[in-house]
């Protein structure tokens, strides 16, 4: 991948959307976010901070992520969703379930949080629920969601839209995705391709624009009519 300027201003409470094909360089736009590389140069900065003077621990804890590859730990319901606030009560959790739109199977299962959980106890989109879930009781307040319900039938991708709008409210979010219409009320959409950042604007902008992106929507568009 060549290397490439860009800057960016992304300020509080604004999504930011990312799209383009496989390898074009979305998961490494995150993965700088997140500190897994480091910038060779330039700087990323929160709140005016360099992210190389924060630890990578304080700078993670900043972040809820939500990833198109989720897991999950040999444990309790309960033990999976605090992992990033293990001292939440159970009210806590429960009102992060029901905005996650998880109670409903979570309450059916045979001992409830309680129930020991194994990589295959569940469906992978139970699996993002409880994901989403993990976000939801800790309130970060920069979120990155990969994918987020690509594995959610359509019903509950609705309802979980419709919390991640909620959550999302006041929250700095990078959001990265092949279905458009995720990101149409984005603040700002960078468009990728082979590494770099060919376009970027609203959705309206750029439809506009005619490019790559107003082909793709096209596409995407004619496909679901």
């Amino acid at each position: 991948m060549q290397p490439f300027e860009y800057q960016l201003l992304c300020k509080k409470g604004e999504t930011v959307g990312i799209i383009g094909g496989t390898g074009c360089g979305k998961t490494t736009f995150i993965n700088l976010l997140m500190r897994f590389y480091d910038v060779d140069s330039g700087k990323i900065r929160i709140d005016g901070k360099s992210i190389d003077e924060i630890s990578r621990h304080s700078l993670r804890q900043s972040f809820g992520m939500v990833l198109q590859d989720t897991w999950i730990k040999t444990g309790t319901v309960r033990e999976n969703i605090c992992f990033g606030k293990p001292d939440a009560s159970d009210e806590e959790i429960i009102r992060a379930a029901k905005e996650a739109k998880s109670w409903d199977f979570i309450r059916r299962l045979p001992l409830g949080l309680d129930t020991v959980l194994h990589e295959d106890s569940i469906s992978q989109g139970q699996k993002q629920l409880l994901c989403i879930t993990r976000v939801m009781l800790c309130l970060p307040p920069m979120l990155i969601l990969d994918e987020a319900t690509s594995s959610i039938d359509t019903r509950t991708e609705l309802q979980v839209q419709e919390a991640f709008d909620k959550l999302m409210k006041g929250r700095t979010s990078f959001v990265v995705a092949h279905r458009l219409s995720t990101i149409r009320n984005a603040s700002l959409i960078l468009v990728m391709k082979d590494g770099k950042i060919i376009e970027q604007g609203t959705h309206e902008e750029l439809l506009e624009k005619g490019g790559f992106y107003n082909t793709l929507y096209n596409s995407q568009f004619q496909a679901m009519s």
